[in-house]
């Protein structure tokens, strides 16, 4: 080993380490756990798979695995459309569009649960206050109140706070599309839809890969969300994955259980990331 390779592996190794001591070595130990009747304290048995299988089973698992494919699909479709929107009007030739990036970029600098309990606050006294001096029934009632509608405010303030990242990241894709290429369309008669459909959005197709994977992982954890808005509630209405996990895995007793859950969930999102990143990747060649 030179001194040039023994340089990169000191600088390696201590990610190396980290990265094995804050994540593959809490994965080990949350399969461990799984595969124990754990309570998260005292004595614990090994009981095998049955957590994993009994996973399979359980109405509350099984809802909380639909509310949160739910939310994140319609998040992410939402998130990129309206970031994807947004990035186009800023990097046109507009006044204080520096200043507009940074008033955009404000919502991801804030806590999840600061602007989750913010919100809480609208929808549960503002809203329904205007909503009754206004005379509009559905405003007439907290959004968080009802089973039915309780998802769609969480959805408000997940996309209102995710959607400040992609922005920057459209930005920075329409940003390496060369003016010559428009010019060139330009001349061709290619204006309007065209000139986006054909041009523009071919050449920031990586930047929609990225956008579209890390908004449906970052989707599927939603937690903060969950905790300062509805507790999983209206009747276990909007009881997330996370949410259900830490909540039964922590304060009800359900160690073993959870952590099963946990390493299940944790498989299914490594699954639906790559097999994002392929289909996009072969839509990118196509392009």
């Amino acid at each position: 080993m030179n001194e040039r390779q023994r340089t990169m592996f000191l600088m390696t190794l201590p990610v190396v380490i980290l990265f094995f001591c804050f994540n593959t070595l809490p994965l080990i130990k949350g399969f461990y756990y799984g595969l124990t009747n754990f309570k998260g304290y005292g004595s614990y048995d090994f009981v095998g798979l049955r957590n994993f299988a009994d996973l399979f089973t359980d109405s509350r698992v099984g809802h909380s695995y639909l509310f949160t494919f739910k939310y994140a699909i319609v998040c992410t479709i939402l998130v990129n459309v309206l970031s994807l929107i947004l990035a186009l009007g800023l990097n046109s030739k507009i006044k204080g569009k520096s200043v507009l990036r940074g008033i955009y970029f404000i919502p991801n600098v804030l806590g999840g649960l600061v602007v989750g309990y913010i919100f809480g606050f609208i929808f549960t006294y503002i809203l329904p206050a205007l909503g009754q001096v206004m005379g509009i029934g559905f405003l007439s009632d907290s959004l968080l109140s009802k089973s039915s509608t309780a998802w769609i405010g969480i959805v408000i303030v997940g996309a209102w706070q995710s959607v400040a990242m992609n922005t920057i990241i459209y930005i920075s894709g329409l940003q390496t599309v060369p003016e010559d290429v428009y010019e060139a369309g330009a001349i061709d008669g290619v204006t309007g839809w065209n000139k986006f459909k054909s041009i523009t959005f071919p050449l920031i197709m990586p930047f929609f890969t990225i956008n579209m994977v890390l908004c449906m992982k970052n989707f599927l954890m939603v937690f903060d969300q969950i905790m300062s808005l509805t507790k999983g509630g209206p009747s276990q209405s909007t009881e997330s994955i996370s949410y259900l996990i830490y909540n039964n895995g922590l304060s009800g007793g359900q160690f073993g259980f959870q952590s099963a859950n946990a390493f299940v969930f944790f498989v299914v999102i490594v699954i639906i990331s790559v097999a994002q990143m392929k289909f996009l990747g072969k839509k990118e060649e196509q392009l």
